[in-house]
């Protein structure tokens, strides 16, 4: 059931065109900027925005003022329908977990415990209107665009740790502790309940995001990750793949050594970090998956114009064919400065 090309509108062809290496007219590129961003320089990144209209189509000007932030990028500490406490110090960026309250820290507390109904409540807590869903999967339709579905980032193996807390888990995998099997069942039948929800409603595309790496490594080896986490991915993007839904997943970090496996478990398109992985690299998985390459973000804050023009380029050079298979993201955080915000819109325009 892969969506019907014929009904899309031009840049959503070329976007299905870059995924299934049918020779896109361009690259994709997406430029996102943090709330955080908007909240520091205001009307002044408004005024790039409003010069780059192919990459900001649906800007309109004072549009920012109207932008509310959700809990997670609120300032303090707040819970989830999971119990997990979250806490942020930065009002436009995002909440981290808060280990020594994970609130399966102590293994007798499993016994106890609820999943929430992952069809009944969102991840805040708010009443989840799937008719509303449907209604926005639809538009999207009649609109052209890729009728797309996400799941919380962090769905499955960042999840199982946010509930253990980082050590215990760590500790876990390494003592081969036989509660963590029951633990991971619970989190991959959450996440099976609200795929085959999105696919239900009509997704053509589901968006996850976990992030697997460390700067330098899988914080577990490859033999564990495909031990624990490999069969949830199989099972989750399996879902997808027999219905005809594009899997697009984002991972931070190192994880070079897993993309052989996240292609096989039905990865269309991998949304991994430059740095931690490298352009050589990467390149040996050309041609096998749509790379969604995310740039520079640590070179950015720091970077002349010219340096970041040069890295893009090379970014095109390394991995981008006639074919297809690439596309590029700048994501700006409040530290990048305006003169290189505008030159990364310059240059993926």
């Amino acid at each position: 059931m892969r969506a019907n090309f014929s009904e899309k509108n031009r840049g959503t062809q070329n976007y299905i065109r870059a995924i299934e290496f049918q020779s896109p007219e361009w690259i994709p590129c997406v430029v996102s900027i943090m709330s955080a961003t908007w909240r520091k320089y205001g009307e002044k990144i408004e005024e790039i925005v409003l010069n780059h209209p192919k990459l900001f189509p649906n800007y309109k000007k004072g549009d920012f003022k109207k932008m509310k932030l959700n809990r997670a990028y609120q300032k303090g500490r707040w819970k989830d329908v999971w119990g997990i406490t979250w806490e942020n110090i930065e009002e436009g960026l995002d909440s981290i977990p808060v280990e020594a309250e994970a609130p399966l820290r102590n293994w007798e507390d499993l016994k106890n415990y609820s999943v929430p109904d992952p069809l009944l409540f969102d991840w805040f807590g708010e009443k989840i209107d799937w008719k509303e869903r449907r209604k926005g999967l639809e538009n999207s339709k009649k609109q052209g665009d890729l009728a797309s579905g996400s799941l919380v980032h962090g769905f499955m193996y960042m999840w199982l740790y946010y509930l253990r807390g980082f050590n215990n888990f760590m500790l876990d995998i390494g003592s081969r502790e036989p509660k963590l099997n029951h633990l991971i069942e619970m989190v991959l039948d959450y996440n099976l309940k609200l795929v085959n929800k999105w696919i239900e409603i009509g997704a053509e595309a589901i968006y996850f995001g976990d992030d697997l790496g460390t700067q330098k490594s899988l914080p577990i080896s490859p033999a564990d990750w495909r031990k624990y986490l490999k069969p949830c991915y199989r099972k989750i993007f399996g879902v997808c793949r027999d219905a005809g839904v594009y899997v697009y997943l984002h991972s931070d970090g190192h994880i070079l050594e897993i993309i052989d496996d996240l292609i096989e478990c039905g990865v269309n398109i991998i949304n991994p970090q430059i740095r931690a992985n490298g352009f050589e690299e990467l390149a040996k998985f050309k041609g096998k998956i749509c790379i969604h390459l995310d740039l520079d973000r640590q070179l950015f804050p720091f970077a002349r114009p010219e340096e970041i023009k040069s890295h893009i380029q090379e970014a095109v050079n390394k991995l981008n064919s006639q074919e297809g298979g690439l596309m590029l993201h700048a994501e700006c955080e409040p530290d990048v400065p305006l003169e290189n915000i505008e030159a990364i819109c310059q240059v993926l325009e």
